[in-house]
């Protein structure tokens, strides 16, 4: 305990005897030293760290924007095509090796688009853009040359593995609705393929209700979010005008979400924060007359989730004035109106200024034409019956994922993911025994390996105000928690999950922007 070889120079020069010097130590002359010293090592610590984080974000930046040369196409190898750019397809070409095949990915949109983010796009919580990842540039840092190819692919001649692709040019009109844009016969072109992995994923199912198509807005992909962002401002701007009735100003600023399950329950929460963080700020006499209505014809909101959660839900969405209409049907939409069948077999029609589908989904239409080709096999018209393996029940060389997949699984983007990253791996190996034996059966070698299986990850869900609920398993049980602290997990979480840095980059940023600056309320 004696303080520096300094600290007794400067004593020294001060006229203070050895003893008194000693004395000063070993009262705790020196702690203020070692103090500093400490510091100044956590401080040299902290800011190397800083340096080799710049430094690695620095790397990846330029690694981004500077891609390796690829390998030329290779006519000796097979040609594996990816149907869609979905969760599913786009995992397996992420982890796929391309050195092994000749690889073709069709899609009618040319990007991948984190679907769990997108109730926080229909508000301007977070900018369109920021949570769509370009396939090309994906594909640009593979190893071989990727061909892409934005089509529908609207027939499959599973005997003579070829595929009729049709030229997207008005993507959006595909993609808002079901109904397709007429095609020009020049515009329809066959595709011939090895290998063919189904990722198209599903469609909105409307339970043949009425005036759905017509009227509702839907919430599965990007031109649904601006529809909606667009829908939304269109009547708050209308209910602004004093030439009209209150009792149309009203209707107006009644929003409705029909579906309460997760992409319901988190537009309602969007929704709320909107119009309290924002709208009360630029519209302020129009903003206590905004309500919000979520439908839900079961007995109770997210159904998959734990009871606790779901009162945790219920609770909260009362306190933000969320009205939860529960057991109520929704049975016709109308230009101004819906009509629900309440629990008690009565009939109620409501007015609405927005109304958002948010449920149930569909086979897609290719989907529909691979299981003609297979009647014996494929019975179910919900989607693809696969095997353990992944492998289309009754076709030869087709694998299919996601949510056009019966794989005994629910339709989750993890679920999706997690088949997509086992089904690179698989085709990574077979294709390098292929490889090495040209002679190698890569459909039956599947079955060698081990079969797929589903592990949950938990699921996450953000209610408004803040607040977000998690039901996570851990260690052969469940733990459930909610609140502002999960609202944090919740953003970490995704940011962790987007797909590149540069999505993370540009999420987090829109987060920052509109802590400060608020949400964007001009109409596009």
């Amino acid at each position: 305990m004696f303080a520096t070889r300094a600290g007794f120079r400067t004593l020294q020069r001060a006229g203070v005897s050895q003893i008194q010097r000693a004395g000063m130590s070993m009262l705790g002359g020196g702690k203020p030293a070692a103090r500093t010293s400490r510091l100044r090592r956590l401080g040299r610590v902290a800011v190397g760290g800083a340096a080799v984080g710049v430094s690695y974000m620095a790397w990846l930046m330029y690694r981004n924007r500077n891609p390796a040369e690829q390998q030329p196409y290779d006519p000796t190898k097979k040609t594996l095509v990816l149907l869609g750019t979905g969760w599913g397809s786009t995992t397996v070409l992420k982890n796929l090796d391309t050195e092994n095949f000749n690889v073709v990915v069709v899609s009618p949109r040319n990007y991948f688009l984190f679907t769990p983010l997108l109730p926080s796009c229909t508000v301007g919580t977070i900018e369109n853009r920021s949570i769509m990842e370009p396939v090309r540039q994906l594909a640009r840092h593979k190893q071989r040359e990727v061909t892409f190819y934005e089509a529908e692919c609207t027939g499959i001649d599973a005997e003579r593995k070829e595929l009729t692709l049709e030229r997207r040019t008005h993507s959006d009109d595909l993609q808002v609705s079901n109904a397709r844009p007429p095609t020009a016969p020049e515009d329809v072109v066959t595709l011939k393929y090895d290998y063919l992995v189904v990722g198209v994923g599903g469609t909105v199912n409307t339970f043949g209700t009425p005036g759905v198509e017509e009227h509702a807005c839907f919430l599965k992909e990007m031109p649904d979010a601006r529809k909606i962002r667009r829908r939304l401002m269109d009547a708050v701007e209308n209910a602004a005008f004093d030439d009209i009735s209150e009792e149309e100003r009203d209707r107006l600023l009644h929003m409705v979400v029909v579906g309460g399950g997760p992409t319901g329950i988190e537009y309602a929460g969007e929704l709320h924060d909107f119009l309290v963080d924002d709208l009360a700020q630029w519209y302020p006499a129009l903003a206590r007359r905004v309500r919000i209505t979520l439908v839900e014809a079961l007995p109770n909101v997210l159904p998959a989730f734990d009871k606790k959660l779901i009162d945790y839900t219920q609770s909260t969405f009362s306190e933000n004035q969320i009205t939860i209409l529960t057991r109520t049907m929704v049975k016709e939409v109308k230009a101004k109106s819906f009509v629900v069948q309440n629990g008690d077999g009565s009939r109620t029609e409501i007015p609405y200024g927005l109304l958002v589908w948010a449920t149930g989904i569909k086979a897609q239409p290719v989907v529909n034409r691979i299981r003609e080709q297979l009647p014996a096999t494929q019975t179910n018209a919900r989607g693809l019956l696969v095997d353990e393996y992944l492998r289309v029940k009754g076709a030869r060389d087709i694998w299919a994922l996601g949510d056009c997949a019966l794989s005994g699984y629910a339709p989750l983007a993890q679920v999706a993911s997690q088949q997509g990253k086992w089904l690179a791996r698989r085709l990574n190996a077979m294709g390098s025994a292929a490889a090495a034996d040209p002679a190698t059966d890569i459909f039956a070698e599947f079955d060698a390996a081990r079969p797929f299986k589903y592990s949950s990850q938990g699921s996450l869900a953000y209610i408004g105000s803040e607040k977000a609920i998690a039901d996570l398993p851990l260690f052969n049980r469940n733990i459930t928690a909610g609140g502002i602290a999960t609202f944090w997990f919740w953003k970490s979480a995704y940011l962790n999950e987007l797909f590149s840095l540069r999505n993370s980059t540009l999420v987090a940023s829109d987060w920052v922007k509109r802590f400060f600056f608020g949400r964007d309320i001009s109409r596009e």
